[in-house]
C-alpha cells in the first residue's frame, strides 16, 4: 500500500517537472521570439525612420528593413513626402475692408536633414506648429492689404505670388522646401459682393450696347459697300458700252473711209455694184411701158 502511495507520488512529480519544462521552453520561446520582433522594423516610402537610443536620436534610415538593438532602441517615422497645411484668418484689404481668407502651402522636409530637423523640433507636428504656421500666417496678413479687394477677387496671382515669396524668405534657414501656395477661398462683406455684381451686370450692359452699335456699324458700312459696289458696276457696264459705241463708230467710219477710197481709186466697182444688185426688171419711168432706158456708153477705162 504504501509502494503504491509513492509510486503515485513519483508519477505526479515527474508530470509536475514535464508540466514546468513546457511551461520554461514556452516563455523562452516567447522571450526569444519577442527579442527577434523588436529587433526588426521597416521603415514606409516617403518616409524615413529616427533611430532614438535611451530617447537620444541617433540616426536616420530610408525606407526598407531594418535592425536594431531590441528593448533600447525606439524608430520615429518622419515623412518626407509633400505635406498640406491649411490656415483660414481674418484680414484687411487695400482700402481697410475686412476680408475672411483661406489660405494653403504646400511643404517639403528635407530627406537629408530629417535627423537635424528631429533634434531640433521634436518632428513634423512641433515644427508646423512652432515654425511654418506662425510664419505662413505672418506672410499671409503682411500680403493682403496690399492688394485692394477686386484686384484679389479677379486675379489671386498677384496675391499668391507675393505671399510665396515673403514665406521663402522666412523659411530659408529650415530644412524644408516650399513647394507652392494657394488661396483657397476669399469671403467678403455681403455688401460689396452686391456691388461688384451690380457693377458686373452694368459692364455686361454696356459691353451688350457696345456690341450692339458695332453691329450697326458693320451692317452701314455693309450697306455703303454693297452701294458703291453697284455704282461701281453701272459705272464698268457704262464704260464698257461707251467705248462698244466709240469702237463701233470708229470701225464704221474706217470701212466707209476704205470704200469711199475703193471707188475714188477703181470706178468699174459702183458698175459691179449695180449689176450685182441689178432684180432683172427694167426700171420703170415716165415714158411708159416699152420704152428703153438710156444707158450709158461711153467708153470707160
Amino acid at each position: 500500500m504504501l509502494s503504491n502511495s509513492l509510486k503515485s507520488q513519483e508519477k505526479l512529480n515527474i508530470s509536475n517537472l514535464n508540466k514546468a519544462k513546457i511551461i520554461a521552453l514556452v516563455v523562452i520561446a516567447i522571450v526569444s521570439l519577442s527579442i527577434v520582433m523588436s529587433a526588426v522594423y521597416t521603415v514606409e516610402e516617403g518616409h524615413v525612420g529616427i533611430v532614438k537610443r535611451f530617447g537620444e536620436a541617433k540616426y536616420q534610415e530610408n525606407p526598407g528593413l531594418h535592425f536594431k538593438i531590441p528593448f533600447i532602441d525606439s524608430v520615429e517615422p518622419i515623412e518626407v513626402r509633400t505635406r498640406k497645411n491649411a490656415e483660414k484668418m481674418a484680414s484687411s484689404t487695400k482700402e481697410q475692408m475686412p476680408v475672411t481668407i483661406e489660405v494653403s502651402v504646400n511643404w517639403t522636409a528635407d530627406k537629408e536633414a530629417a535627423l537635424d530637423l528631429f533634434r531640433k523640433y521634436g518632428g513634423l507636428t512641433q515644427f508646423e506648429q512652432r515654425i511654418l504656421d506662425p510664419r505662413f500666417r505672418s506672410a499671409t496678413k503682411d500680403t493682403i492689404p496690399k492688394y485692394e479687394a477686386e484686384q484679389l477677387i479677379q486675379d489671386r496671382a498677384l496675391a499668391i505670388q507675393g505671399i510665396e515669396q515673403r514665406l521663402i524668405e522666412e523659411m530659408a534657414g529650415f530644412p524644408v522646401v516650399v513647394d507652392n501656395i494657394q488661396i483657397e477661398n476669399i469671403e467678403l462683406p455681403a455688401k460689396y459682393i452686391q456691388s461688384i455684381e451690380i457693377k458686373q451686370t452694368e459692364k455686361n450692359l454696356a459691353a451688350a450696347e457696345e456690341h450692339k452699335l458695332e453691329r450697326q456699324r458693320l451692317e452701314a458700312l455693309r450697306e455703303v459697300n454693297t452701294a458703291d459696289a453697284k455704282a461701281q458696276g453701272i459705272i464698268k457696264v457704262a464704260e464698257a458700252e461707251a467705248k462698244a459705241i466709240v469702237l463701233k463708230g470708229e470701225a464704221e467710219a474706217t470701212a466707209i473711209e476704205a470704200k469711199a477710197k475703193a471707188l475714188r481709186d477703181n470706178p468699174l466697182i459702183v458698175s459691179l455694184t449695180e449689176a450685182q444688185n441689178w432684180d432683172g426688171k427694167l426700171p420703170t419711168t415716165i415714158m411708159g411701158e416699152g420704152s428703153l432706158p438710156i444707158l450709158d456708153m461711153r467708153d470707160k477705162k
